[in-house]
């Protein structure tokens, strides 16, 4: 019986599993951004965001830690240098999942998961947070001193206009016959 074993083995023994996510791990910090099987992607993600934190803090016995998991010396030096100092304020969640479909031949669920800060399409519509300032119901200084010379000069403008009015009238009375 497997009453309380909710680790998801993937379809592979042990050693297969272990093999096949230090090669995705490695892909995915090297290329920033892979595609898979939806499964695949959430068992990534719980081997990659431990290694991601450790890489915060930059010891040899975290380097050594990683190393384990990952064996590329590339990936290390990826995952201590630029990741590390792109995550360095997050306080987790550093992948995402986006699903893409399923996929054509055995109708898997497929999807991306990709490192969050990498991603600059997300950073573009990510815009800065506006300055946001209270206005209150009553006009301002400006506004209030502004208002009643406007009205002043709307009612001498609508003066002579009263006269050009009934011009276009009479024009379109001709017009029509």
């Amino acid at each position: 019986m497997r009453h309380g074993k909710k680790f998801n083995h993937l379809g592979r023994k042990a050693a297969h599993r272990k093999a096949m996510l230090s090669n995705m791990a490695t892909s995915l910090i090297l290329h920033k951004r892979i595609s898979t099987t939806l499964a695949k992607a959430k068992e990534l993600k719980k081997y990659v965001e431990p290694l991601v934190s450790r890489a915060k803090e930059d010891t040899t016995h975290n380097r050594r830690i990683a190393f384990s998991y990952l064996k590329s010396k590339d990936a290390i030096i990826a995952l201590f240098g630029e990741i590390s100092s792109k995550v360095g304020t997050r306080p987790g969640g550093y992948t995402r999942i986006i699903k893409t479909g399923f996929r054509l031949g055995d109708n898997a669920e497929m999807c991306i998961i990709e490192l969050v800060d990498f991603n600059e399409l997300m950073l573009k519509d990510a815009k800065p947070a506006k300055k946001t300032t209270r206005r209150s119901r009553r006009g301002s200084g400006k506004s209030a001193a502004e208002a009643p010379a406007t009205p002043a000069v709307e009612a001498k403008s609508e003066e002579p206009k009263a006269p050009e009015a009934s011009a276009d009238a009479t024009e379109g009375e001709t017009e029509e016959k």
